[in-house]
């Protein structure tokens, strides 16, 4: 009898380790898997400043996408050209081969006016006749028609305030460290881009 009880000690004991180890075993895959896709994968980011808002607000907290394809439009976080060890989170204006422009608060691409309604909030709360864009174009700044190969025209959504290309110049690919994807905080302004 008192065999069966040190047996059945045993087991329950042998039954435990295993349990535990696989537990172990389990979390140490998990967080492996997850430092490696945040690591090659995805990138985690805070925005720090007003430069993208309305759109993304200071201590907002985003994951980005490290090996994107690049469109118009998109909000990407670089490596700022002008403070090494610095990202700037922007949005993307000028692709390569694009002419771009500003007068009288209008952007104008390839010669087109385009619409920015992410400008609107902003824009509606100027005072008659203020601008909320600086007329500018490529050559005025940079002496070029073109936004160069592999390279891209960038600006933040408050104009006033940012710090992008119009003052840093264009941004190579390889300084883009993603495109933004995700918002998660805050909770009440989750989205997906």
């Amino acid at each position: 009898m008192t065999t069966n009880k040190y047996a059945k000690e045993n087991t329950e004991n042998d039954s435990l380790f295993k349990w535990f180890l696989q537990v172990i075993v389990l979390a140490l895959i998990f967080l492996g898997a997850y430092f490696l896709v945040f690591k090659f994968v995805l990138s985690n980011e805070i925005v720090s400043g007003p430069s993208m808002e309305p759109t993304f607000k200071d201590g907002d907290r985003l994951i980005a996408n490290r090996h994107p394809t690049i469109n118009r439009y998109d909000v990407v976080v670089l490596d700022a050209p002008d403070s090494p060890g610095t990202l700037y989170i922007k949005r993307v204006i000028g692709l390569p081969g694009d002419t771009i422009s500003s007068k009288n608060d209008v952007t104008y691409i390839n010669g087109k006016a385009v619409k920015e309604p992410y400008l609107d909030e902003y824009k509606k709360d100027l005072p008659e006749g203020q601008q909320f864009t600086a007329d500018f174009s490529l050559q005025s700044i940079f002496g070029v028609e073109k936004v160069p190969a592999d390279s891209y025209f960038v600006m933040g959504d408050n104009r006033n305030v940012s710090r992008d290309s119009r003052m840093i110049g264009f941004i190579k690919k390889s300084a883009i460290e993603g495109k933004v994807k995700f918002r998660y905080f805050p909770f009440t302004r989750m989205q997906f881009y």
